[in-house]
């Protein structure tokens, strides 16, 4: 069974808006390695609409070196009810997307991976869908949307597996479900 992986980037006060804004300062040596790190094993990508739009823009002209055509090149798996047109390597999730994500993650193959919070990652958390957080907390404090912010989540309790801290001042934080 594939494990589903979910990267995401929190300001020291919860906004995970617009990182695009916020966290180039601290993109390092270190960054670039643990992000490589955390490819390692992963086949595809599974990821909201907004994140998809945003990272197909951004990702598109990136191309020429071997991370960027790696991520360029690995499937996409995309939750949407409004996209018609697909580039990057993607398509969309059929019928109920927690459903999709289930059979997705029983198939032959390597991990996959999810970047971004929003309404899809509250869909995956409630269906008990993410095997592994990792949630990098950048030092800094931003206005923006909260994670999970009045979505009536219920509490979900997570162990810790493990911290890694850079010279930057991003520490992140690798999270399991509790079983």
């Amino acid at each position: 069974m594939r494990k589903l992986i979910e990267s995401t980037f929190v300001t020291l006060n919860g906004v995970i808006e617009n990182p695009q804004h916020w966290s180039p300062p601290y993109w390092d040596d270190d960054h670039m390695a643990y992000s490589q790190s955390l490819m390692e094993g992963v086949e595809a990508q599974v990821l909201g609409r907004v994140t998809y739009e945003a990272f197909a823009e951004a990702w598109l002209s990136r191309a020429g070196d071997p991370v960027a055509d790696g991520f360029n090149a690995m499937p996409k798996y995309v939750a949407t009810r409004t996209l018609t047109e697909w580039k990057w390597n993607a398509q969309p999730l059929e019928g109920d997307a927690a459903d999709a994500v289930r059979e997705l993650k029983e198939t032959e193959g390597g991990n996959l991976i999810k970047y971004g919070t929003g309404s899809f990652s509250k869909t995956l958390l409630e269906n008990k869908l993410v095997d592994e957080y990792h949630f990098w907390i950048f030092p800094v404090v931003a206005d923006g949307a909260t994670m999970f912010q009045g979505d009536g989540v219920d509490p979900t309790h997570l162990d810790l597996l493990g911290t890694t801290t850079f010279k930057s001042g991003i520490v992140v934080h690798k999270l399991a479900p509790k079983a």
